[in-house]
């Protein structure tokens, strides 16, 4: 399952479809049809994984400070990108990796008959 949300695979033909843009998912599998949006993945990873990598950043920026005292930009020029990458490529495994849970245990809405 790691594997599939780290390549953005689909959860029913594991084509490498998933995804159309860094962290948009595409309406359909191209290469078996399916129907991506009625899974609702939400938002939830996005606030979750800001916080986390916030504090990861925060400790390894003060560390960096602590230790070896570089300029302000210095900061800037390191920081800035890693904790970029580190939400958008954070967001995309964890948006997949919800996906392919609620493919695989036929989540869907309370009380209704449809997964």
């Amino acid at each position: 399952m790691m594997e599939a949300a780290l390549f953005g695979c689909c959860p029913r033909c594991d084509a490498r479809t998933l995804f159309v843009g860094p962290v948009k998912f595409a309406e359909r599998c191209r290469a078996c049809g399916l129907d991506l949006t009625r899974f609702n993945v939400g938002d939830g990873p996005a606030g979750f994984l800001t916080l986390i990598i916030g504090a990861v950043i925060t400790g390894l920026a003060i560390w960096l400070d602590l230790t070896v005292t570089p300029p302000f930009w210095v900061h800037i020029l390191i920081w800035v990108p890693v904790t970029a990458l580190s939400v958008l490529g954070g967001l995309r495994v964890a948006k997949a990796l919800l996906l392919i849970a609620e493919y695989r245990n036929k989540a869907g809405e309370a009380g209704s008959d449809q997964p």
